[in-house]
């Protein structure tokens, strides 16, 4: 049963300008996995929200996020026995954040570590949030579960776990399928509940407003070269800068020595967050760690190019090992990630490959399949053809063979691996091998929050107003991050800044601050059933948003927000009749000032849409002029492109019953 209680505030109004603005909301600025995790928060704490997202789409880096979500003590561990504990997750993130050093200097700051204490607040100051990210690990995992009908029925062991404990489900990557989930129930909470959810895409947040206290209580913004604002707490969720390569970037003045490496992440990650709330007086944090992520995939077309594909690490916990240009092992792969890019900087043999036999690939086969059809991963029969492309002799591949067959015999691997899985190596086997190289992955810096994501400044007071979640929160992973944990940081964090953004909204009111309703009755609805708490003024009926809606509840109305440049709805050619074109026809269209692809049998116009793809217009590009069905149902429903580019389609392939 709900439990009704009515109370009677008089409530403040705030006039800026002549204009009364409404602050009954919460501002979310960013819309990937840990401003999603922050809206559906809010919205279970019974306050509003409006997310903004400087790009076309929402999804951000989350969106491409390979091995999965960490979490310790999860129903799906407890059913696969998995004797994994809070503890031992906690031990293996604290050790990493003290232990974490620029990849050069790793395996020296993990000797000059060893043996300390990183449970204790004096050697590890990151000991807070580094707890609230494990404590709510597992609650974040069922909460994906069970609100948003999500599979996370597999788990891995990446680099630096004591314990297999990365969660991702059967099929696609981990991140997209998360995050797509979260935004498609946010979008069905919007169309049924429009007076509680606003989201405004292709809109940049520029700069946070302040009272004459210093709190922030809103926030500018630029969209369609126009300027406007938004009152409320603000939830900042903008994600790291690690694709800001400009002279005066936070990059280029902390970290230069990275500035000529390869990046993973997308144009969108400019440390926007991160400068708007030092201009209001929010600290920051290790601004100068850099996580470098060893394994990018070089295509062999591309080898220079500036944005790569992650090789997700979970290929290296199914199995994977790595060869240097001669044959030979020269690393335990499952070593932090600062130590693994160090031995491959240090020992200086590359290219290197990343070897997984037929168990391997077979127990990861989404991801190798996904992989080779982009071209990023090669697959041989037998180790003859592997040793001729690498120009050594088979017999070499066999030694190093046996030499890791032995080591996981007997325990003792001169590299010190501990975890041996899908093994023998055996030469007369299938193999699934990439070309991989060191690339800038994610910043570890970020604006310095507490365990309740609030941003302090600089005296270590609290910065009212303003909550941060996801990369551009610093110090919650210390100086180095878990593989799996990054996901994890963008729920529980998300969730952290949500429901403190809620919190202190509700705070506001309850006192008396400034919301829209001055000396009107409030109504609280609180309702154990769908765990939510709503707000109403005025004696109107509050319309709750429930925590769960129902799962494969049928089509998502796409968000009227979405406004890219072309035509909504496909235009028949003369006659009436739909537009026919033949593979040659498409074959024609090769470049990035003229693009066409095939999916589903459908032909599409991508030139105006290959800025505004989440994943980069370099991912669409492979497939210029060509057939991409098979990659792109590897990644997406067929229903994405209807919902979110449908002005894309300007014909079907002929012979094709698709429309």
């Amino acid at each position: 049963r709900s439990l009704k209680l009515q109370f009677l505030y008089f409530i403040g109004l705030q006039n800026t300008s002549k204009k009364v603005i409404m602050t009954t909301q919460v501002i979310v600025v960013g819309g990937g996995l840990a401003g999603l995790s922050a809206c559906h928060t809010i919205l279970e704490r019974g306050a509003n929200v409006l997310l903004l997202e400087k790009l076309a789409f929402c999804g951000g880096n989350s969106t491409k996020a390979t091995s999965g979500i960490n979490g310790a003590l999860t129903r799906t561990q407890q059913r696969l026995n998995i004797g994994d504990s809070v503890d031992a997750f906690l031990k293996d993130t604290t050790d990493s954040a003290i232990k974490g050093a620029p990849p050069k200097l790793a395996a020296a700051k993990q000797a000059e570590m060893e043996g300390k204490d990183s449970l204790d607040p004096a050697v590890n100051p990151y000991l807070d949030v580094n707890k609230r990210l494990v404590y709510d690990s597992a609650p974040a995992i069922e909460w994906l579960i069970e609100s948003f009908g999500l599979d996370l029925s597999l788990v891995g062991r990446l680099g630096g776990h004591s314990f297999p404990r990365t969660h991702r489900g059967k099929q696609k990557f981990p991140g997209m399928t998360i995050t797509y989930a979260l935004l498609e129930k946010l979008e069905e909470i919007l169309s049924k509940h429009p007076d509680r959810v606003k989201i405004m895409t292709k809109t940049r947040a520029t700069e946070l407003i302040t009272d004459a206290s210093g709190e922030v209580i809103g926030v500018k913004y630029e969209k369609d070269g126009k300027t406007g604002q938004a009152m409320g707490p603000v939830v900042l969720t903008t994600g790291g800068f690690g694709a800001d390569f400009s002279k005066d970037s936070i990059l280029a003045k902390l970290a230069p020595e990275y500035m000529d490496l390869p990046t993973t992440n997308g144009v969108h990650c400019t440390g926007d967050g991160i400068k708007m709330a030092q201009a209001v007086g929010g600290d920051t944090v290790d601004l100068e760690m850099v996580q470098i992520h060893p394994t990018a995939l070089v295509h062999p077309d591309e080898p220079d190019a500036k944005v790569k594909f992650l090789a997700a690490e979970a290929l290296r916990g199914a199995g994977g090992i790595f060869l240097d240009k001669d044959g030979n092992r020269f690393v335990d792969e499952l070593q932090k990630r600062d130590f693994v890019t160090g031995a491959m900087w240090s020992h200086d043999k590359g290219p290197y490959r990343l070897v997984l036999n037929g168990q391997a690939s077979k127990s990861i086969e989404w991801h190798c399949l996904h992989y080779e059809g982009r071209g990023l991963m090669k697959k041989y029969v037998g180790a003859e053809s592997l040793a001729k492309d690498m120009g050594v002799s088979v017999d070499k591949i066999r030694e190093t063979f046996d030499d890791f067959n032995k080591a996981a015999e007997t325990g003792k691997d001169r590299f010190g691996r501990k975890f041996f899985v899908n093994l023998p190596l055996v030469t007369d086997d299938t193999f699934y091998v990439g070309i991989v190289t060191p690339v800038l992955h994610y910043t570890l810096g970020g604006l310095k929050i507490n365990a309740d994501a609030e941003v302090l400044k600089t005296d270590g007071s609290v910065l009212k107003g303003v909550f941060a979640g996801g990369e551009v929160a610093g110090g919650v992973h210390g100086k180095n991050r878990l593989g799996g944990s990054s996901l994890l940081d963008c729920v529980v964090f998300g969730r952290v800044s949500g429901a403190s953004a809620a919190t202190h909204l509700m705070s506001k009111l309850s006192k008396g601050g400034a919301v829209a309703g001055a000396g009107k009755p409030v109504n609280l609805i609180v309702d154990p059933a769908t765990r939510s708490v709503t707000i109403s003024f005025d004696g109107a009926a509050p319309v709750a948003a429930p925590a769960a809606v129902e799962a494969n509840s049928g089509s998502i109305p796409r968000d009227t927000q979405y406004d890219f440049e072309g035509t909504k709805e496909e235009k028949p050619a003369a006659g009436g009749a739909v537009k026919e074109y033949t593979l040659e026809d498409v074959a024609q269209h090769t470049k990035d000032t003229d693009c066409w692809v095939v999916v589903n049998g459908r032909v599409l116009d991508v030139t105006n849409f290959l800025g505004e793809h989440p994943g980069g217009k370099e991912a669409i590009m492979l497939y210029a002029g060509k057939d991409a069905t098979e990659e792109f149902n590897m990644m997406h429903s067929e229903s994405y492109i209807d919902k979110y580019a449908p002005q894309t389609v300007i014909g079907k392939l002929k012979g094709s019953a698709k429309l």
